[in-house]
């Protein structure tokens, strides 16, 4: 199957239309957090397939929630950066997803063009093509990057503090709203679970990053805004970021690697649980060899669910309210070792659905 044909997609003007929609007079879209099995898994960000049909395919195939990938092995155009700077009056993208800024061109208020059908979003309209085909009406999960590592990109390109993190937030803003608007368009049954990814907020509480962390809360929070009345939002970090800082800005699905350092922040947790929220737990390893040997994920995230619960996170909740994954996107990596991954992770959400229960947590058993 080829890139998708032009019938799937509306017009740009009717697309602007669409999008304007979305930002001023949303529609409440079923929750995914109501619609999904607990346990229930989705991909994270990027694959490693050339073929944008082959890589739809697979989505479909491995998660349960089927997931819009990104193909940065297919083009550089595909990376995250690229995709979220596409547009941006005074940004030039080089062929190998270079990023040039002048810094007299780059205008917080300037407006942002969304081609989706450039090269950024090959990956998507061959996702929707494919689910065109299958009439899919179950929810999709997609991803993007979020405005602190935008401008975080911004910034280290040399633009000044005080223009590149608005900028990004209006970029990151202006993209969210048509990508949505698209996949409402071709799935209007299809709920959307958007998470906002950001690689880069590491250093969220470290002296030297150019935001305070209330800037960063309210710069996070005014993008997942854009889409939160019509989508179920956000965030994700693979880096060692500050969990606290991340919270705040008011995420409904939270998307961490599994860590037995997350027994420090276990109040936290639990009160985002108590508070309505979903965990998608990282449980299978992305980084570095992945061969057949690995430790099995689902005794690892046991493991971890045993120490929570001894550090007071209520166990029923976090059974019910978690989703699994991958601990990041799968990019770097052959697809051949994408679909043992997307092996172990059915595996993992079928031992978590099967066999979890408060008291083996409690037990320890």
């Amino acid at each position: 199957m080829g890139v998708v044909t032009r019938r799937l997609f509306p017009a740009a003007d009717d697309r602007s239309d669409a999008a304007r929609r979305i930002a001023a007079d949303p529609v409440v879209a079923d929750h995914v957090t109501a619609l999904a099995l607990p346990g229930s898994n989705f991909g994270i960000g990027s694959l490693p397939h050339l073929s944008a049909g082959q890589a739809a395919r697979f989505s479909f195939e491995a998660f349960d929630i089927p997931t819009i990938p990104s193909l940065p092995r297919r083009s550089p155009a595909e990376l995250a950066v690229a995709q979220a700077l596409m547009g941006v009056p005074g940004v030039t993208l080089g062929q190998y997803g270079a990023v040039a800024v002048d810094c007299t061109g780059l205008d917080p208020l300037a407006e942002v063009t969304t081609d989706l059908d450039g090269p950024q979003f090959i990956g998507l309209r061959a996702f929707l093509d494919e689910a065109h085909e299958r009439h899919h009406r179950d929810p999709v999960k997609w991803q993007f990057l979020g405005p602190i590592s935008v401008g975080l990109a911004l910034e280290r390109a040399g633009a000044a503090t005080e223009v590149a993190f608005p900028a990004a937030l209006r970029a990151v803003r202006s993209h969210l709203v048509a990508i949505a608007a698209l996949i409402a368009d071709v799935l209007p049954e299809s709920p959307q679970l958007v998470i906002l990814d950001e690689p880069l907020a590491g250093g969220l509480v470290g002296r030297d990053f150019p935001l305070a962390p209330d800037d960063a809360i309210d710069l996070l929070s005014g993008a997942m805004a854009v889409l939160e009345s019509s989508a179920t939002v956000g965030v994700h970090s693979c880096g060692n970021a500050d969990v606290a800082t991340l919270l705040a800005a008011g995420p409904h699905v939270l998307s961490i690697p599994v860590d037995r350092g997350l027994v420090s922040i276990a109040g936290y947790l639990d009160r985002f649980l108590r508070s309505g929220g979903w965990i998608a737990w990282g449980a299978v390893a992305t980084d570095g060899p992945i061969g057949v040997g690995q430790p099995r994920a689902w005794q690892r995230l046991r493991s971890l669910f045993c120490e929570l619960v001894q550090a007071g996170c209520d166990g029923d909740m976090l059974v019910r309210q978690c989703f699994i994954t991958p601990a990041c996107g799968l990019g770097t990596h052959a697809p051949s070792v994408a679909r043992h991954v997307a092996e172990v992770l059915r595996e993992t959400s079928l031992s978590m659905q099967s066999e979890a229960s408060t008291a083996r947590f409690v037990l320890g058993a």
